[in-house]
């Protein structure tokens, strides 16, 4: 039985416990959170968990072998870190950490410390992309000429953190996840229209949309994380490469896709990693590659979308 505590239990850390205490070889010993409403609304849905308004209490108990940290973004790698420097093994939420050196830290300290350090790349998780991923390393679709994402939705405005810090980690590490492979260029652009200060763009659409499109030279395939029955679609569409000036048309194939929710898989991921002593999918270095594209995009975002090249 791995014994968790849960630091956060706001807008996603309610769900993090809700599916932490649904698994039959994890107990959760403990949650905090600074905000004593949601502590309460905790108690409503899990009247047998103990929980804290004091941080400290969950980092420091010894019977604890696990923390959940489900903070705002800006807090990430001081709570982790925390977490590290006391021997817990580690789930936080995404982005890893606002810095590549602090997400390298704590890398770092995992290693150090010997313990499990996973980054909630949710994407990574899902059914719908893992089937995509066959596809793409299977051949099916031939050779991958570009994906494409679309994330946007009248959602949750942020006053720390801006759009791309908030959605964009979900399609880069989705997408680092399908290739295999990291960019070698970034560039980003964006407008702040509620927040002089925060990047805004995408929060601010009357649609909720969640697809990508992958467009190869055999075929292509759509996600659509919105559709509830057909989550992909792969198109026998193209273009001969003997004949570029004439289209091919042919069958739509919908395969049939797990429908276990992706953050139950991810929960249950990083509690086999903790019992079995294996690195998780979404470990500390995947959570940096993705901290280091969006650390470049930010940069090119400040600077009205001059590309930059990751190092």
């Amino acid at each position: 039985m791995v014994k968790i505590g849960v630091i956060g239990c706001g807008y996603w850390g309610k769900n993090l416990v809700r599916n932490f205490s649904q698994l039959k070889d994890a107990q959760i010993a403990c949650v905090a959170d600074k905000d004593s409403k949601s502590l309460d609304l905790l108690k409503v849905n899990h009247p047998g968990v103990n929980s804290t308004l004091d941080m400290r209490d969950v980092i420091k108990d010894p019977d604890i072998d696990a923390v959940v940290v489900a903070t705002p973004a800006i807090s990430h790698f001081e709570v982790a870190k925390l977490c590290l420097d006391n021997k817990k093994h580690v789930f936080v939420e995404k982005p890893l950490a606002l810095s590549v050196e602090d997400g390298e830290e704590l890398v770092r300290l995992s290693k150090k410390n010997k313990k499990i350090l996973m980054v909630g790349h949710l994407m990574e998780y899902h059914p719908a992309v893992r089937k995509l991923k066959e596809y793409i390393r299977n051949g099916d679709l031939g050779e991958i000429y570009y994906l494409y994402s679309q994330r946007v939705n009248l959602g949750k405005v942020r006053v720390d953190e801006n759009a791309l810090w908030s959605l964009a980690p979900h399609d880069i590490s989705m997408i680092l996840f399908l290739l295999d492979l990291c960019p070698e260029e970034v560039s980003a652009t964006g407008e702040s229209y509620l927040n002089k200060k925060i990047e805004d763009v995408i929060w601010l659409d009357p649609d909720k949309i969640r697809k990508l499109t992958v467009v190869g030279s055999k075929k292509m395939a759509v996600f659509d994380d919105m559709d509830p029955d057909e989550k992909i679609k792969v198109f026998d569409r193209g273009v001969p490469a003997e004949d570029a000036l004439s289209l091919r048309f042919g069958d739509i194939h919908i395969p049939a896709i797990d429908t276990t929710e992706p953050l139950k898989n991810e929960c249950r991921h990083f509690i086999d990693c903790v019992r079995e002593g294996r690195e998780p999918l979404s470990d500390g270095a995947d959570g940096l590659r993705v901290l280091q594209v969006l650390c470049m995009a930010q940069k090119s975002l400040k600077a009205g979308g001059k590309p930059f090249r990751l190092e």
